[in-house]
């Protein structure tokens, strides 16, 4: 399947995480929301987030790797990759947006935000895993 997924996940402490070519990036305890896209197996793609020692390949991938970081809830969509930044767009209006992360192929601000209101995330109506 293909689609869209949203990671809601726990930073448990402040902590400073060297992100690829990002650099240093400084966290705040807080709960954040990752938006993503997997166009050719959506299932395969969510499993992989869950491995905390894998190759480190996208700018997720550094900060899940994180022992203070946890993914709490995935939700996701059937949906095609406009999707993804359609809603990542939508969430840098309303929540904390953690900037230039996981969209270096595209114009969005950011593909991972602090949240601020949690039903900000809720309202999207996709299903839970």
């Amino acid at each position: 399947m293909k689609g869209i997924y949203i990671l809601l996940i726990k930073i448990d402490k402040n902590i400073e995480i060297e992100i690829g070519s990002l650099g240093k990036i400084n966290f705040d305890k807080g709960i954040y929301s990752y938006i993503g896209s997997a166009q050719n197996n959506l299932e395969k793609r969510i499993q992989r987030h869950k491995i905390k020692n894998k190759k480190l390949r996208w700018h997720i991938d550094y900060l899940l790797k994180n022992k203070y970081v946890k993914i709490l809830k995935i939700y996701y969509k059937k949906a095609g990759r406009e999707e993804e930044c359609k809603i990542a767009k939508m969430l840098s209006k309303t929540e904390i947006p953690i900037s230039k992360f996981g969209c270096s192929d595209c114009d969005c601000k950011s593909h991972l935000f602090k949240i601020k209101n949690l039903k900000n995330i809720l309202n999207l109506r996709m299903d839970e895993l």
